[in-house]
């Protein structure tokens, strides 16, 4: 295989040089770039061909249900033999931190709470059951924390790149707190900044965390203009389907008597107006409010989710269901006035802010997490850079960003 091994070391050159000179060119305009550093490793990589012993090759990396994913995810690649690699000095950590530096004055660590404990599924469970039959690794939550912070401080220790960390799904305690005590910012998405457990509605701007990159979506997420057009107010279908029938309760029975058949597409639920309180919610479900506390929750934090939004955001008028010029324009202000230290919003949601994308804003995301498909990965920007700069996008972002005070 000469041949094709050229090929690629030629190519890996070709990048390396291209991504060198835009970072030149980057940093003579005062432009800082954030790049990503990858937790987990595709099972198929030189990494993994290399280092087979740093790898546990019989699990498969993934992450347990939640409410917007019923089965849970399993990605594939391979969980790290940390005993392993911290044997060795964590010089593979180093390296990879040291070949991100040519690019990045920022790096971004990819689902962070994989340092602390990885969700891991056996090679050998069925493919259908996705995340359902994993478990955490270490198995123990008391040795998270410790976990956690030993490869963080290596990180740290070894690299001149501000990090921040995405920090998102079903996050342990030790999680935030390292990050908070060791200063690296986490994520703050606009529909999960939420005060979950007592008001179920949004924060305010100022309630943001200071620590943190606030955004309207990432690029495991729909769009902002999707996100509110197909799943604000909403529930996933396969997830009530599932718990329905862990509780003995007729899910074809309840669904129409729950939900708006016509507001309901891509696997969600919405809620039907007539159901505006938990009584009426927990009598249909035929349940006693006791043995209802998760469906109870699941309730709270989505019925009348729309409505809480455009509350927050100040819109006059009766609420619109569908996203336009005005609402995306009020979700983009009110990101960057929040607390905040950074704001970086997802180049789709300012292609629908500038009217931009064609159709359903549902047909551009970039990734669906859990899932082997074509179109992962694969969304391109509809039109080119020139016609980009030309139509006055940076002009309309600048004057949010002045209007915010981050200017």
């Amino acid at each position: 295989f000469k041949k094709e091994i050229y090929f690629e070391k030629w190519m890996q050159w070709a990048l390396y040089s291209q991504f060198a000179r835009a970072r030149q060119y980057a940093a003579s305009k005062g432009v800082l770039l954030k790049g990503d550093l990858p937790v987990l490793i595709s099972r198929d990589s030189a990494d993994v061909w290399a280092c087979k012993d740093f790898f546990k090759l019989d699990l498969a990396a993934g992450a347990p249900p939640d409410m917007y994913c019923a089965k849970g995810q399993r990605w594939g690649m391979p969980t790290y033999n940390w005993k392993a690699i911290e044997s060795d000095g964590y010089r593979y950590v180093k390296e990879r931190l040291a070949y991100a530096e040519n690019f990045y004055d920022i790096v971004r660590i990819d689902h962070v709470v994989g340092l602390f404990r990885i969700w891991s599924i056996p090679c050998d469970d069925l493919p259908e059951n996705a995340g359902l039959n994993g478990f955490f690794d270490p198995r123990e939550e008391k040795d998270w924390e410790a976990h956690g912070k030993r490869v963080l401080s290596v990180m740290l220790e070894n690299t001149d790149m501000l990090m921040c960390a995405e920090d998102l799904g079903m996050i342990p305690k030790a999680c935030p707190k390292t990050l908070t005590e060791y200063g690296i910012p986490g994520n703050d998405v606009q529909r999960w900044a939420k005060d979950w457990v007592k008001r179920h509605d949004f924060l305010s701007p100022d309630e943001y965390r200071v620590l943190s990159v606030a955004m309207t979506s990432t690029h495991d997420t729909t769009n902002c203009a999707a996100w509110w057009e197909n799943e604000a107010g909403t529930v996933d279908e396969q997830l009530f389907a599932r718990k329905c029938g862990e509780r003995g309760i007729d899910y074809d029975k309840v669904k129409g008597a729950l939900f708006d058949p016509s507001g309901s597409r891509h696997g969600r639920l919405r809620w039907l107006e007539s159901v505006d309180s938990v009584d009426k919610y927990v009598w249909i479900l035929g349940k006693r409010r006791e043995e209802a506390a998760d469906f109870i929750d699941m309730y709270q934090n989505t019925f009348g989710e729309k409505e809480k939004m455009w509350k927050m955001l100040g819109l006059k008028g009766p609420m619109r269901d569908d996203s336009d010029g005005e609402f995306l324009a009020a979700v983009m202000e009110m990101t960057f006035r929040s607390r905040s230290v950074f704001c970086i919003q997802l180049i789709f949601d300012w292609l629908a802010f500038a009217g931009l994308l064609d159709g359903d804003p549902y047909r551009y995301r970039v990734n669906l997490p859990g899932t082997v498909s074509a179109d992962n990965w694969s969304l391109t920007i509809p039109l080119c850079l020139e016609k980009l700069v030309k139509d006055g996008l940076c002009g309309k972002i600048k004057a949010i960003i002045a209007k915010s005070g981050r200017g």
